[in-house]
């Protein structure tokens, strides 16, 4: 696993170029020349509003002419425009076992245009104080949680944070320079109880880095997208959609709404449950009346993992946690969907996959197609044995 690469793959040229390019620079001129192959991401104002893919050179003006929407040049100036009305964050990380990664993350917290009142970062049982060194370094508060699980540190962070709002962001995480600050901007209706925001690839330096971006990125585009009670009840029959609001990476809430309906589940982010607290507690907000909020002017880059043992392990992780969700969802709401959703939908999508790889053979978007299937049986097995354990 470690050497093989999907065959749809095997013409890559890595590092696959990543080039943010203005629309106002001289780059995106109607006689300016070619850009190579790569990952072309066009900015208004230092803020991203559009990506497309280039397998060949091509001509960024007629690229831009076809790949930028006027709407989100327009969203993007409004925001930078409005007003900030909400500047009571904490801002909280939580971590484990990842100094490295953890100091570049905390690099990036000073030039927030909007500053935190605190910075929480939360160790996550992690072994030896290098952790706790580069916490102290950056002027941040550190707390440390041994019973091991994301969402037991998520829990942490969200007790020991004194402000309205509380937005979580990963160590893998580099923020831009107006992350927090459209975040925040973002809250302009009290129904919206999460705002999430765009999270491109830091680097696209392996296979395994473009397999994820490619197929499952936490990316959603550049057009705001609002998910509140219609979503959610015209999604019931197979079960909301929670994952399509954003990625946990980059997410803020007001801090009422853990008082209204209780904290992370600790069952998820787990051992055989993988992930997936994010969606669950986004779907309980959904099930609650609340909206959530997807902001694509709130962007922050993650760094993916390089290795293809590491990604098949993640992404049994993830269908470990998708499963597990859905059914803490079922207990939680009582909405079938989310039954519906396990035993017809998603058989029903791995025999098509099974199908299309049997005939064309293993292409990028089937590669794992073992991983993903282990993580939905394991992700039933672990909630069915823990079904009574209370969730928090």
């Amino acid at each position: 696993m470690s050497d093989a690469i999907p065959r749809d793959m095997k013409d890559n040229v890595f590092p696959v170029p990543i080039r943010y390019l203005d629309l106002s620079s001289d780059d995106v001129r109607a006689d300016a020349p070619a850009v190579a192959a790569g990952l072309v991401v066009f900015l208004s104002g230092g803020l991203p509003v559009a990506q497309a893919y280039t397998e060949a050179p091509e001509n960024l003006a007629a690229l831009a002419a076809s790949t930028v929407l006027p709407e989100t040049t327009e969203h993007a100036r409004n925001m930078m425009q409005a007003p900030i009305r909400n500047r009571d964050v904490s801002l909280l990380i939580c971590t484990k076992d990842r100094p490295d990664e953890l100091a570049r993350c905390l690099a990036s917290i000073p030039r927030q245009s909007l500053p935190p009142v605190e910075v929480i970062v939360v160790d996550n049982a992690s072994a030896g104080d290098a952790t706790r060194r580069v916490v102290e370094a950056a002027g941040a508060t550190y707390v440390r949680e041994d019973r091991v699980g994301l969402d037991y540190a998520r829990n942490a962070a969200v007790r020991a944070a004194r402000t309205e709002f509380v937005a979580f962001t990963d160590d893998d995480v580099v923020l831009h320079e107006r992350w927090l600050e459209n975040l925040m901007k973002a809250f302009d209706r009290p129904e919206i109880g999460c705002v999430t925001g765009l999270v491109l690839p830091g680097e696209l330096s392996t296979p395994a880095q473009l397999i994820f971006e490619t197929h499952w990125g936490f990316g959603r585009g550049y057009k705001r997208l609002d998910f509140g009670p219609d979503f959610y009840r015209q999604s019931a029959p197979y079960g909301a959609p929670a994952w399509l609001i954003g990625a946990g990476a980059s997410q803020a809430f007001r801090r009422q709404v853990f008082d209204d309906i209780g904290l992370f589940d600790v069952r998820l982010d787990m051992g055989a449950a993988g992930c997936s607290g994010d969606s669950e507690f986004w779907n309980r907000l959904l099930h609650h009346g609340s909206t959530c909020r997807y902001e694509p002017t709130a962007v922050s880059w993650h760094f993916h993992r390089k290795e293809m043992k590491g990604l098949a392990k993640q992404i049994r992780q993830y269908m470990s946690g998708h499963v597990a969700a859905l059914l803490v969802q079922y207990q939680n709401t009582g909405n079938r969907g989310n039954l519906r959703r396990i035993l017809v939908a998603l058989p029903r999508y791995y025999l098509r996959k099974l199908s299309k790889r049997l005939r064309r053979g293993a292409t990028s978007d089937n590669f794992f197609l073992k991983e993903e299937i282990l993580g939905c049986l394991n992700g039933a097995w672990y909630v069915l044995r823990r079904w009574k354990m209370p969730a928090w």
